[in-house]
């Protein structure tokens, strides 16, 4: 039943170029999160809601905090998650989430929202990771143009690939996590924070 529940919402996504996370990249995620017995999670764009209800069903004890700017992706995650019974395990906050201050700590902030402003979102919600906690980022690949960005000829996808370039830069850079990227999905980092 919720498998085809879920299958809904991504059909839902493809016919109305909703991003969400490829399927490869959700069950890494979804495993990655299994296997390190995270419990508390920050999502940093809910879109419709689809990533944060993966990550909620991974187990009864996980609490998922995610913010979404766009009142109607946040209209519809709201109904999706009521629709999951996942309202007492989802709390979803409509917000720029540059402008959201939050004082809990979290084992994983998942980061999936506006790309150019991935730098932002890491440096304002380090504060909220647990020790030895993960920031994990998607989209990094962009359908294959930050590897190859002769595949388009649009001037603002151009300027878009060099901030995710940057921000890889940044993770690669970056002495207080130790950052593992992965082939998966539109391309996932995985930061672990080393202190």
């Amino acid at each position: 039943m919720v498998h085809l529940r879920l299958e809904k919402l991504e059909k839902y996504a493809q016919e109305n170029n909703v991003p969400i996370m490829q399927k490869d990249g959700i069950e890494f995620l979804a495993n990655y999160i299994k296997e390190n017995n995270i419990k508390n999670i920050l999502e940093i764009g809910s879109a419709i809601g689809y990533s944060a209800i993966k990550m909620a069903l991974v187990d009864n004890d996980i609490k998922v905090t995610t913010i979404e700017r766009d009142i109607d992706r946040y209209n519809l995650a709201v109904k999706n998650i009521n629709d999951f019974n996942l309202t007492e395990k989802i709390n979803i906050i409509n917000a720029d989430a540059l402008e959201v201050e939050l004082n809990d700590k979290y084992d994983l902030i998942f980061i999936d929202a506006a790309k150019s402003q991935y730098i932002k979102f890491f440096e304002k919600f380090e504060k909220n990771l647990k020790t030895n906690g993960v920031i994990v980022s998607d989209n990094l690949s962009f359908h294959g143009l930050v590897e190859d960005e002769t595949k388009t000829n649009n001037r603002n996808t151009k300027q878009l690939v060099r901030k995710i370039r940057k921000y890889i830069e940044y993770l690669k850079e970056n002495p207080n996590y130790k950052t593992t990227f992965y082939e998966l999905g539109d391309g996932v980092a995985i930061s672990i924070k080393l202190n």
